[in-house]
């Protein structure tokens, strides 16, 4: 969670153009490419959820996917370098911070169509079922995604071959600018996904403990050969809705309440109770700023795309129309 809450506080201030964080020292020119979804506040359901998948596992994220990208393993340095655009990133700078991804950790996509992924989740977990692997997919959607069609598609299909897949809704309470509350009817993400045979657990999605607990059942559920189950894990976005939105559609006083209730501070004074020292606690987050500011420096000085690659890694149809 500390590693996560580093990576999006730099890249905020990058995308603003700040040219420094955390003492790192940047080029004036630098900052992050194209449009910057935050997770802030949001840490303990990607970090709860991640802590139960193995390197086999997959998962499929949203356009605010960095931090289920760090949970599952992917390199700092190479997502601050996608996000700059440079050569060095894990999509070799054409994905950016919208459609990041990392294939060597299981990490299938972020994905910029709200509720893309779920389909692509459920694809997924239908090829391992036919290879017959001994791996899941994690979904990663957000509370807006259940109003779109792919959500009911993919939890029927999933339910129908029962599938390995775990959904994880991630349920920040915003759709864009709309408090998501008053455009969605009935009980929600479970009780829509219990209505077509896929059942599943609610959690406190700011309480690292809960989330954690909670996925371990029902992982173990799915590699049980028991089919999809559903986390629908209530948290909060902080942040705006992308990283120079100042959020003035919002109450201020319950962004404030929402900070009380910041999953860090909570996961750190659980910590304590159980021994741990605060010298520990902050060299943790010590030791996060401090990888995320190489990951800056690495990313500052890392070279541009070559104009070679600009028509690699994209798909041909066929006609050569393109190449005009």
């Amino acid at each position: 969670m500390a590693r996560i809450r580093a990576f999006e506080n730099a890249a905020e201030e990058a995308s603003r153009g700040g040219v420094s964080a955390f003492g790192a020292a940047l080029s004036a020119s630098v900052r992050v490419r194209g449009p910057l979804h935050l997770s802030t506040g949001q840490e303990a359901v990607a970090a709860g959820v991640c802590a139960q998948l193995t390197a086999a596992d997959l998962i499929t994220s949203t356009h605010r996917g960095h931090g289920h990208t760090i949970a599952k393993g992917a390199s700092v340095e190479r997502m601050m370098g996608e996000l700059f655009g440079k050569a060095s990133g894990c999509n070799g700078g054409k994905g950016g911070s919208m459609h990041i991804a990392d294939f060597s950790v299981g990490m299938l996509g972020a994905n910029g169509v709200v509720a893309a992924g779920i389909p692509i989740a459920v694809g997924a977990a239908h090829a391992l079922k036919l290879r017959q692997r001994k791996a899941l997919v994690a979904c990663f959607f957000g509370d807006g995604a259940i109003n779109r069609g792919p959500f009911l598609e993919g939890l029927n299909w999933a339910a129908v071959h029962a599938l390995p897949v775990l959904f994880v809704c991630e349920d920040n309470r915003w759709s864009a600018t709309t408090a998501t509350g008053a455009m969605t009817a009935g009980e929600g993400a479970l009780a829509r996904a219990e209505g077509i045979g896929v059942p599943g657990k609610r959690v406190d999605g700011n309480d690292v403990f809960a989330v954690h607990a909670a996925a371990a059942e029902l992982v173990a559920q799915v590699r049980a050969g028991q089919g999809p189950r559903l986390l629908h894990a209530i948290t909060y976005r902080v942040k705006g809705h992308v990283s120079v939105d100042p959020a003035t559609y919002r109450d201020g006083e319950e962004v404030d309440r929402a900070l009380q209730d910041d999953p860090i501070p909570a996961a750190a004074a659980r910590l304590r109770a159980a021994g741990a020292t605060a010298e520990a606690l902050a060299q943790i987050a010590l030791e996060a700023e401090r990888e995320v500011a190489a990951a800056l420096v690495a990313a500052s000085a890392a070279a541009w795309p070559d104009r070679a690659a600009s028509y690699t890694d994209i798909q041909d149809t066929g006609s050569g129309r393109w190449r005009a």
